[in-house]
């Protein structure tokens, strides 16, 4: 399915879809947080707090802070590397992903009210 947007259009989108989260009292994540989540359930694992550095070109202490909150908030977690112990891996949990499921249904629903 390829849906057609002007660039108004992917913005209002993206606007609803913002707006339907806030009204669900969804986690409140930021642009980051939300990039960090979205690449650790959506390019294979594994995750290492260097890897998603150098795959979202942002800092190691950057990328940790991120995966603080998201820990907090039970949407990742960390593990010990089994290989190397001085590796932490970063992983998925089920409400991680039953968060980023239910996000993924409100862009769906605001892409069907498109203009």
């Amino acid at each position: 399915m390829t849906i057609e947007l002007s660039e108004l259009d992917a913005l209002d989108l993206w606007r609803r879809t913002i707006v339907s989260s806030v009204r669900l009292d969804a986690p409140d994540l930021t642009a980051r947080q939300m990039s960090l989540l979205l690449t650790v359930y959506l390019v294979p694992p594994p995750h290492t707090v260097r890897g998603l550095a150098d795959t979202l070109k942002i800092s190691k202490p950057a990328i940790t802070r991120a995966i603080d909150r998201l820990s907090d908030m039970e949407l990742v977690r960390r593990k010990t590397d089994d290989e190397d112990r001085r590796s932490v891996l970063v992983q998925r949990t089920v409400k991680g992903s039953v968060f980023l499921r239910e996000y993924g249904e409100l862009i769906v629903a605001a892409a069907c009210n498109i203009k």
